[in-house]
């Protein structure tokens, strides 16, 4: 990547059915080091706490934390989206919570979480489109792309879902389209840690 080394980046990551095997992979691959924070949006049932944080926790070089209102975004954290919450991205860089009307059904919206994302981060942001059975995300990969930011779509043929990577593909040309063994190289050698 270019661009001065004070720049901060960021990883968005979206998806829903089938995803969370994708994330089992992709998550505890990335390297402690990676100059980067890492925000996901996972569709979720509305009425149950979401497991996710304790799935990852203990299974992630990276910190693990469920998003909070106002929170900073600093490199080496992983946030998941709270269930029933639109997750954004806001100006510090720093996290924000809505409770606005759902997006294809959907709160999280991983479109709302992507286009917020790529307003502050611009071309240093990476965005990782996941299985999925609806079209949620596309419009969102196709702003990252927009403002510069690196696009990656998971390979139809890998999904459990295909129609959220179709989606994104009929609307756009992404970057890079991944098997699941492939993310978590590709993000670490994008984010790769700063050598002081």
């Amino acid at each position: 990547m270019t661009g001065a080394a004070s720049v901060p980046r960021a990883v968005v990551i979206g998806g829903s059915a089938g995803s969370l095997e994708v994330l089992s992979q992709v998550l505890p691959a990335l390297a402690g080091q990676l100059d980067a924070v890492v925000v996901v949006a996972l569709h979720l049932p509305r009425e149950q706490p979401s497991l996710l944080c304790d799935i990852f926790r203990h299974r992630c070089a990276l910190a693990v934390r469920e998003a909070q209102d106002k929170e900073p975004l600093k490199a080496g954290q992983i946030f998941f989206a709270p269930p029933d919450y639109h997750l954004l991205v806001d100006a510090g860089p720093s996290l924000a919570l809505s409770i606005d009307p759902p997006l294809h059904f959907s709160r999280p919206s991983i479109d709302v979480l992507f286009e917020s994302a790529a307003d502050v981060y611009g071309p240093a942001l990476t965005a990782l489109l996941l299985s999925g059975a609806n079209a949620d995300g596309a419009r969102g990969l196709a702003v990252v792309q927009r403002m510069g930011g690196t696009t990656c779509v998971q390979s139809p043929a890998s999904a459990s879902a295909a129609a959220m990577p179709e989606a994104a593909l009929a609307l756009l040309k992404p970057d890079h389209v991944l098997a699941p063994a492939d993310m978590a190289p590709l993000l670490n050698q994008l984010h790769q840690g700063r050598i002081s």
